[in-house]
């Protein structure tokens, strides 16, 4: 069946201004591919080419095997979308707008269903125009799911929502994808990116930097394991108990910090030492980087280089 989204050398041009320049991934049917990337990178360029709203310049892009910017409406009944800001008749119900909606389409799930999964329940006779933010979110996600898409665009989806209406839209997108739907997400979000993407890519200044699993992407596994503690009373640092090669051992104002890649053997190492003597470690914490220290660590390394070329190229000019 090949790829529900295919991109190849995707370029988009603004006068001088290059926002996509030659970025390519495929995304599986299934799953959830995440694009992370700061203001400006080209995320939403590429998700608007993609949902046909915006032409390419060059390069391809293939969304379940049709070219989005024909238009064809054997794709548009088979993509739902939620944008960043929707616009809908404010005057009309949520349960007439689901509906309404439902009418364009060949196939469409019921009004209560869809009412009933974004727990909009209390609202459905209330008009459009008097829901809070959070609920025009839900909504918005509502309208997008009314046509039972194979492919959903979601764009900063949970912008707005409380802690209890987040989880509840990520159980909605997991459930989508249970049944074979394949969603497009962008978030500024690292946990929604974390709890549901089974990839990310990061995009800065138009270019995709890293590409992978979130617990993999851009080396995140193979970075160091941080480990923080603090000294019994009448303990120096030297008589810490010998620790994996390359382990790096600093004293911070609120303890001992301790780097490395062996984060397993370093743990089992201090704490067979402190229970051997009887010692307490006050404040022993083990972390990995997070996946925003990753995202962090990408855009700023990424975001100078083309910082770097853009004004070396300026002074050519």
């Amino acid at each position: 069946m090949g790829h529900a989204i295919e991109v190849i050398d995707l370029r988009k041009r603004y006068g001088a201004v290059e926002a996509l320049r030659g970025i390519g991934f495929e995304v599986a049917h299934g799953e959830v591919f995440c694009m992370l990337g700061p203001n400006g990178a080209g995320k939403t360029t590429c998700a608007e080419i993609l949902e046909g709203h915006r032409f390419a310049s060059s390069g391809s892009a293939s969304v379940l095997g049709h070219d989005p910017a024909r238009g064809e409406r054997a794709l548009r009944e088979r993509i739902g979308v939620v944008l960043q800001s929707c616009g809908i008749q404010q005057d009309l119900t949520v349960q007439e707008l689901l509906e309404m909606y439902g009418r364009y389409y060949p196939r469409s799930r019921r009004p209560q269903e869809l009412i009933d999964l974004v727990e909009l329940d209390v609202k459905r006779d209330a008009h459009a125009g008097s829901l809070s933010g959070g609920q025009r979110r839900r909504l918005d996600l509502a309208l997008a799911l009314v046509g039972d898409p194979d492919v959903l665009f979601l764009d900063e989806p949970t912008t707005g929502f409380d802690p209890h209406a987040r989880r509840a839209a990520w159980s909605t997108i997991r459930a989508l994808c249970s049944l074979g739907k394949t969603v497009f997400l962008t978030t500024h979000f690292m946990d929604e990116a974390q709890q549901l993407a089974d990839r990310v890519a990061v995009m800065v200044a138009g270019r995709i930097v890293a590409c992978g699993p979130p617990e993999e992407l851009g080396g995140r596994q193979e970075l160091p394991t941080e480990i923080r503690f603090i000294l019994p009373d009448g303990i120096s640092v030297g008589e810490l108990p010998g620790l994996p090669s390359g382990a790096e051992v600093s004293v911070e104002r609120d303890g001992v910090l301790i780097r490395t890649v062996e984060g397993l053997d370093a743990v089992h190492t201090l704490t067979g030492w402190a229970l051997q003597r009887g010692r307490e470690l006050r404040g022993f914490s083990v972390a990995q980087p997070t996946l925003e220290d990753v995202y962090l660590a990408l855009t700023a390394e990424h975001g100078e280089a083309h910082a770097e070329a853009q004004a070396q190229a300026g002074a050519l000019a």
